[in-house]
């Protein structure tokens, strides 16, 4: 094979002189560096053009060495691959224009798709508009684990002032929340005290060391209730406000930002589809497309 790899190295010094050098004397005036060929593979040639970029800048010397190195050595094995499955395989099994027009289809047409949506999609989903797909679909947004509302509060064992936390927690008295948050501010090592939102539940048995052998067991004899449970170093506080069992339907504000990216696909479809349609129409309108028989 007419491969030199061992040039590679002997020429490296000269390289980088072509490329870091822009009045450098070892290229003649007139000269265009770009074009002179820096490895070759058969009939295949690497230009100093095709290596600009390889190194990125600032790189010391010694490791611009030998990422260049690296570079033309790998595309020199590339060559020999190439060139050898070349002449191993049928004409008919190396050609892939069919295959390399439809991909560079797929790209423009993926780019101007990309940019029409950027341009034009309304991002604005109104509350009306999710409440009436969560009515119509109901049946799609059943439950496949179980979610809960909590206020649960994490405190080191020696934190003072817990004997509090429980009348806090079971209040819904605005200035007994801001009691808490405050406590929770000062003392706790984590705390949670949004009880309108929906976790997972699996997600809060994460955090609460809570030992069950049947969870939706659990939910059901502890709904309203404060768990308190121990470690070695903390004590954790959790509220259950409120649950729904895996298998039921979803409630609406579980799924509000589910809809929300459902909506919006649909509309960016929709957009796009019509996209399509009117082209192709307009297309035909000024006799740009003709199917022939």
């Amino acid at each position: 094979m007419a491969i030199e790899l061992k040039s590679v190295k002997t020429y490296l010094p000269f390289l980088f002189l072509l490329i870091g050098l822009d009045s450098c004397n070892v290229i003649k005036k007139n000269s265009d560096p770009s074009k002179k060929p820096v490895a070759r593979a058969f009939d295949a040639y690497l230009y100093m053009a095709d290596i600009e970029g390889i190194v990125p800048k600032g790189t010391k010397p010694a490791d611009s060495m030998k990422i260049l190195n690296e570079y033309l050595t790998r595309w020199m094995q590339q060559q020999v691959i190439v060139h050898q499955a070349m002449n191993n395989l049928d004409p008919k099994q190396v050609d892939f224009t069919r295959q390399i027009e439809d991909y560079k289809n797929s790209l423009v047409i993926y780019e101007y798709e990309k940019e029409l949506i950027s341009e034009k999609l309304d991002t604005n989903i109104a509350e009306n508009e999710i409440n009436d797909y969560y009515d119509k679909n109901k049946k799609d947004f059943q439950l496949k684990n179980d979610i809960v509302k909590i206020i649960y509060v994490k405190v080191p064992k020696k934190a003072t002032g817990q004997e509090k936390l429980k009348g806090w927690m079971y209040s819904n008295d605005i200035k007994d929340r801001e009691k808490l948050a405050t406590y929770c501010n000062q003392n706790a090592a984590n705390y949670f005290l949004d009880d309108n939102a929906w976790l997972m539940f699996d997600d809060v048995l994460k955090e609460v060391p809570i030992e069950t052998a049947n969870e939706d067991i659990f939910l059901q004899n502890n709904n309203n209730r404060i768990v308190q449970i121990a470690d070695t170093a903390n004590t954790y506080y959790l509220g259950i406000k409120g649950f729904m069992i895996k298998n039921s339907i979803s409630p609406l504000s579980f799924e509000r930002e589910n809809i929300k990216k459902i909506l919006l696909n649909k509309r960016k479809m929709d957009l796009v589809e019509k996209m399509k349609l009117n082209s192709f129409e307009q297309a035909q309108e000024h006799n740009d497309v003709e199917l022939y028989k």
